[in-house]
């Protein structure tokens, strides 16, 4: 239903700093450009600024047209803060200029950002914000790459980390890149309803929108962050095929190890168990049925690897704090929801 009469204006300002990650700035203001379509309760009026009038990007794309830092932000404003790259594809930069450019933003935080002023910083876009300051006594987040490099630049936040977005008061933090699409629909949930946050997400092919609470890692790439081949090996196998009955000896064989050997690597370098590792392989094919087919639990069980629903439960709740049943019917929520507003168009 479209209200009547002018929809107010959200004035939302988008710092671009040096070596910008495109898409932190692409991936949040496409969700925002495709509200203003969807609904007409309230209109995004986007400005991009900066210290520079143009920069280049983590693409090796300059971006141009950027408008110089306002001295007073107006009342109710959402400021933007995306995160950069320190290797940009195919040029290096002047770093000194750049170190430069970050503290004018930096100082311009310290006396823009006041009461009635939201901020959401994109991925390291927190680092800029927590040199102001900007996060002393909330909670907030960042890629997972630069966690450590928050709690040391601001250690009187709390800092959570595997977490997609954080939302304390006027202050919004997410994981980044496509983490910073998550945290603009949640924004325009808030602003707009959940009706036009949906149909943005479907338009952008966001299967589900995720909460913040979800964790950034996927559970297919949780214990992978290592390079010992033959543990490779078995999680290729298990990963290709999580419902077989997968022994410590068959894996073995597949590793080239000895039993006792793969399980002594997977604790070192996996940090778990094999059969942790399949579990929580078993129980992400699970999540995935639940999320996306009709399958009564006892046939998601079985599909995923289970002996039984009993352990399919198990194992399931050693992992996520609701049942399965309550993520299906989230999912059937938010689909109700979306069949019952305006289908999005093509752009």
């Amino acid at each position: 239903m479209k209200s009547a009469g002018p929809r107010p204006d959200i004035p939302v300002f988008v710092v671009v700093p040096p070596r910008v990650l495109l898409l932190d700035v692409a991936g949040p203001m496409e969700v925002l450009r495709k509200a203003n379509l969807e609904q007409d309760d309230v209109r995004f009026v986007i400005d991009f600024i900066g210290p520079s009038s143009s920069t280049g990007s983590s693409i090796g794309l300059d971006v141009t047209g950027i408008k110089p830092l306002p001295a007073r932000l107006p009342d109710g404003a959402l400021v933007v803060l995306s995160g950069s790259t320190e290797q940009p594809l195919g040029r290096t930069g002047d770093r000194k200029r750049d170190h430069g450019l970050e503290d004018e933003i930096v100082a311009w935080l310290k006396h823009a950002i006041r009461p009635g002023i939201r901020l959401a910083t994109i991925c390291s876009g927190a680092l800029l914000a927590a040199r102001a300051g900007l996060l002393d006594g909330y909670e907030c987040t960042t890629h997972h790459a630069t966690i450590a490099a928050l709690r040391r630049l601001a250690p009187a936040a709390e800092v959570r980390e595997n977490r997609i977005y954080v939302e304390d008061g006027e202050r919004l933090s997410s994981a980044g890149i496509a983490a910073g699409i998550d945290l603009m629909l949640h924004v325009v949930a808030q602003e707009a309803g959940h009706g036009p946050a949906l149909a943005v997400a479907r338009f952008l092919v966001v299967y589900l929108r995720r909460g913040g609470a979800d964790p950034q890692l996927s559970p297919w790439l949780e214990g992978r962050n290592h390079i010992h081949p033959a543990i490779h090996r078995a999680q290729d196998a298990i990963a290709a095929d999580p419902a077989r009955d997968w022994s410590l000896q068959a894996l073995a064989r597949i590793a080239a190890a000895s039993p006792r050997n793969l399980s002594r690597l997977f604790n070192e370098h996996a940090g778990m168990s094999v059969t942790d590792y399949v579990n929580r392989i078993r129980i992400a094919l699970a999540r995935e049925l639940v999320m996306g087919s009709k399958l009564q639990m006892e046939q998601v069980a079985a599909r995923a690897g289970f002996a039984s629903t009993r352990q399919f439960r198990r194992a399931w709740n050693r992992l996520h704090g609701a049942p399965p049943a309550a993520l299906r019917g989230r999912v059937r929520r938010d689909e109700g929801a979306l069949g019952s507003g305006r289908m999005p168009g093509a752009g």
